[in-house]
């Protein structure tokens, strides 16, 4: 079982940048898609961001236009580009594959995610 191990995470004050990156072990070229989710204290852990294979995304609409998914075959490494960040978007960041945008069953196990906070 594929597990990811994600980093990038800190403390950053609101309208600053974070890019995250999620190192999976097994060749992500045939993933159909990569994802980022979130979970903030006490609250289910929601998709952020999705990517497929063929380079179509799909961003939350709480994210949209300030967060950016892209993908490294060759590292097989999932990156997040988190731009004018909110303290809104303070939670544990994970990734996991799925099979098609609308499948959201995750392919891999859970890693141990990275802490974003946004805080002044």
């Amino acid at each position: 079982q594929v597990q990811p191990v994600e980093s990038g995470g800190g403390l950053v004050q609101p309208g600053g940048s974070l890019r995250l990156s999620c190192v999976a072990s097994t060749n992500i070229f045939s993933i159909n898609v990569l994802a980022w989710y979130r979970q903030a204290p006490g609250k289910q852990r929601e998709l952020v961001a999705s990517m497929s294979r063929g380079g179509s995304i799909i961003y939350s609409d709480s994210v949209k236009g300030r967060f950016t998914i892209s993908r490294d075959n060759a590292k097989n490494t999932v990156y997040l580009q988190m731009n004018s960040l909110k303290p809104e978007d303070t939670a544990v960041y994970y990734c996991n594959a799925r099979m098609s945008f609308s499948d959201y069953a995750p392919r891999w196990s859970w890693g141990q995610g990275t802490q974003v906070t946004v805080s002044s």
